[in-house]
């Protein structure tokens, strides 16, 4: 893991001040902008969480001594929650690797922010998730989440799945092994490309 640290007095001040509110309005009102004073209460009652920041985030994860995925970021916040579980914002972007035990690529996940809950072993991709897996086939959401215990890939918001030929299957949730490779949609519809033509 390579961490930049890059911190300064006055910023450790704006983020005890403000970085909870942000955090809470990513979970509970999807948007900052629309309450300021809002913002502001939540800020001043909940200022004392230890909070740093990391910027050019570089994370490796193994198992067995075997790396597993490279997690990067530009920027990663981190804090603890109100039970005291530590919790990393990555609001500017995330980027996972996935490798198999030669250490070469096999898929991927890019979204605009990430979360990630290392006590429960999950990392979360939101908003403008794009997945792809050893086969090429590529998986489009708002959100999936990465449960590295249960080495499962799952979302419960409509997933758009299109393989290299081009057949698609949607789905308003689906689970699916760590690669990606065995997909369970629920509510499933699908665009099947035969002999040059469509079928639904």
């Amino acid at each position: 893991m390579i961490n930049k640290p890059f911190m300064q007095q006055g910023q450790v001040k704006y983020l005890k001040l403000y970085l909870p509110a942000i955090v809470m309005c990513l979970f509970l009102f999807g948007a900052c902008e629309n309450d300021l004073n809002k913002v502001r209460a939540i800020a001043a009652a909940d200022s004392t969480k230890d909070i740093s920041q990391t910027v050019g985030v570089e994370m490796l994860f193994s198992d067995s001594a075997i790396v597993k995925l490279k997690l990067t970021a530009p920027l990663s916040i981190s804090y603890k929650d109100k039970k005291k579980q530590p919790i990393t914002l990555m609001p500017h972007g995330v980027k996972v690797v996935f490798y198999d035990v030669d250490i070469k690529q096999i898929g991927n996940i890019v979204a605009d922010t990430g979360i990630q809950r290392e006590t429960e072993k999950l990392i979360i991709f939101r908003k403008n998730v794009v997945a792809t897996n050893p086969e090429g086939t590529v998986y489009k959401s708002e959100e999936l989440i990465y449960d590295q215990g249960k080495k499962q890939i799952y979302s419960t918001k409509n997933v758009l799945m299109t393989k290299v030929g081009g057949d698609q299957m949607t789905g308003t949730s689906f689970v699916s092994d760590d690669k990606l490779l065995h997909p369970i949609f629920q509510n499933a519809t699908a665009v099947i490309h035969v002999d040059n033509s469509i079928a639904q």
